[in-house]
């Protein structure tokens, strides 16, 4: 297996030109001339998303698409998310770039992304007569002009072969709508979905793929409910790798595969979660784990991954991209190994002397992860970054407890110990005010019922220790890491042996951030229990912790290289970290945080 034309050029130049519309395509030179087209029913989907609006990189990813036999790109995101976004010239422009760029490399459905139903004020007052200004689903006009402005819209980019769909968390939720005749949410959502396809599908012949995901149990009822009643057969599922959001301890989505519809599974290959290519993000295995069992379910058409997380952090001609190989190999070699994944990827990306090093340490990037940006099991990370307090989805939403029966978490890192992850894992790392109430909580019903969380701080000397032996984990993984790296420096050439060696030294200070950041914050939280609570360990962790922080930061604001930025920028974690420092040394931390008591404003920590 070759992959051809590992290293990339780029040129801030070229993709300056095309903007300016200097340069037209075709950009690459087609073998064969062909007719770009929907993939058909028994056409298998090998597909990549492109999120950033980052001309240079889009088309970088383009052209290493034919190396991957991608027949299938989604442009999305910062390019378009709603389709209303064809009316804003900027996007349009870069969507007809990346979408003749696709066609003209051989690529053969080229997709854009939907929200549907956009925000109120998208519609005309004469349609919003429902209750609180709702929209009236029960008016004929309201979804005459609403099909209408969909014509209006896919007129503008007449070179594009379907959408993707996503019906739920939109600006207008279906369900909140108006109507005496559909009175389930079921019925809502299917109605949209339905308008939609008698466009799309019907009139104009393009694939559209509705997107499902979920936030709780009762709203995957409601999907899979509306699902039942598309009235159209073509209309084909996209479903997440994991129920929600792309947690490395997620469990697997249930439904994919198991609903009677041509389904295509969303893998997140960039971490959005995880580093987003900023930090160490090579998986093979945790991709194969995931694929193989979805592969062997039915209605699986394919797979389409997401290759950026923003602005520059694609990976494509980074370590990440091995994640994108394992994807397509699995696909179509089903005997293939983690073993085969690294061989083929480093040895043809990076040479065959380099492999006895790099793989090892692209090996340790899984748990160096899930030790540091993870805490005994679940995320405490907010899209990458470093964020414990207050961020309050860590505590609920994206707890991977919430989809696992029993909740229970085996952490390794040296841990070594089986935890529930509410009685025990959120009980003690959830701050006093996300267990006091908020919307948040709402999204786990079943957990408040069964009474599984306490009232008021629970963090202890057991506990800290039990996270700190993980972050220490992490620590010692990605200094291995990084070792490994330095010692296959003098079989790289220049620019692979600067850009792995960026990647596993942003790896290794992020780790010791965590970690510094951990002993000051959970340590000081114990500390405000009181006088019984301040053990010689506490003391000294905590003190640690925040003569860490400080020279930690110092040293990331001093690196002279830090990386791609996207959602996550790397640098900005020490502002966090020293917001902690100061209103640990001062006392000042917040007295509330939404709305709710955090019990530890005017306490100050004087003892280093």
């Amino acid at each position: 297996m070759i992959l051809p034309n590992f290293r990339l050029p780029g040129s801030q130049r070229f993709a300056a030109i095309l903007l300016s519309g200097l340069l037209s395509f075709p950009l690459l030179q087609a073998e064969e001339t062909f007719v770009p087209a929907p993939l058909g029913p028994d056409d298998p989907v090998r597909g990549w998303m492109i999120l950033s609006d980052s001309v240079e990189d889009g088309l970088e990813v383009i052209r290493r698409a034919e190396a991957y036999d991608i027949n299938h790109l989604q442009i999305s995101h910062h390019v378009i998310h709603d389709l209303a976004h064809v009316r804003d010239s900027r996007r349009l422009k870069i969507a007809k770039i990346f979408t003749e760029a696709a066609h003209e490399a051989g690529i053969q459905e080229v997709v854009l992304w939907d929200r549907v139903l956009h925000h109120l004020r998208y519609y005309p007052d004469e349609f919003r007569t429902g209750p609180n200004g709702r929209l009236n689903f029960d008016d004929p006009a309201f979804w005459e002009w609403f099909k209408d402005d969909y014509r209006e819209k896919l007129d503008l980019v007449p070179d594009i072969q379907g959408l993707i769909l996503t019906f739920i968390e939109t600006g207008a939720r279906a369900e909140n709508q108006h109507s005496e005749v559909w009175l389930t949410n079921q019925e809502k959502l299917a109605a949209v979905v339905n308008a939609v396809a008698e466009v799309v599908v019907e009139e104009r012949g393009l694939n559209l793929y509705a997107r499902t995901f979920a936030y709780t149990d009762a709203e995957y009822e409601n999907i899979t409910g509306a699902i039942e009643k598309f009235e159209d057969d073509r209309i084909r599922l996209m479903m997440k790798e994991t129920p929600h959001d792309f947690f490395l301890t997620h469990p697997n989505d249930f439904f994919a595969g198991r609903i009677a519809r041509p389904t295509l599974m969303e893998f997140d290959t960039a971490g959005e979660f995880n580093g987003q290519s900023i930090i160490a993000n090579t998986w093979p295995q945790y991709i194969l784990d995931r694929w193989s069992d979805f592969l062997e379910r039915d209605h699986i058409i394919g797979y389409v991954a997401r290759t950026d997380r923003y602005g520059d952090t694609r990976i494509v001609g980074r370590s990440a991209e091995i994640n994108l190989w394992a994807l397509k190999r699995y696909f179509e070699d089903r005997s293939v190994t983690a073993d085969d994944i690294y061989r083929e990827f480093i040895t043809q990306r990076f040479g065959e002397e380099a492999y006895a090093d790099l793989r090892p340490a692209f090996e340790k990037a899984f748990d160096i992860i899930t030790a540091s940006l993870y805490t005994l099991g679940t995320n405490t990370a907010d899209h990458s970054q470093l964020d414990y307090d207050p961020y309050p989805s860590s505590y609920a939403r994206h707890v991977s407890g919430k989809w696992i029966n029993p909740p229970v978490v085996h952490v390794g890192h040296g841990v070594d110990k089986t935890f529930h992850y509410w009685k025990e894992v959120i009980n003690h790392i959830a701050p006093r005010w996300a267990k006091a109430g908020g919307a948040h909580l709402n999204e786990i019903p079943q957990v408040i019922e069964a009474g599984w969380l306490e009232p008021g701080e629970k963090m202890n000397e057991t506990y800290l220790g039990y996270i700190l032996t993980q972050k220490d984990e992490g620590v010692r993984l990605a200094r291995e890491a990084l070792a490994h790296i330095q010692n296959a420096r003098p079989h790289l050439d220049e620019a692979d042996a600067r850009m792995l060696t960026e990647t596993f030294e942003r790896t290794l200070l992020t780790a010791k951030l965590h970690r510094a950041t951990a002993a000051a914050y959970y340590g000081f939280r114990i500390y405000a229990r009181g006088e019984d609570f301040r053990s010689e360990k506490v003391l000294t962790e905590l003190r640690k912790g925040l003569q860490d922080i400080d020279t930690i930061a110092d040293q990331i604001e001093a690196y002279p290289h830090p990386g791609p930025v996207g959602e996550y920028s790397w640098v900005r974690d020490t502002r966090r970290a020293r917001y902690y420092t100061r209103w640990i040394r001062e006392g000042t931390w917040p007295a509330q945080t939404r709305g709710q008591e955090t019990g530890l404003h005017g306490i100050q920590f004087t003892g280093e």
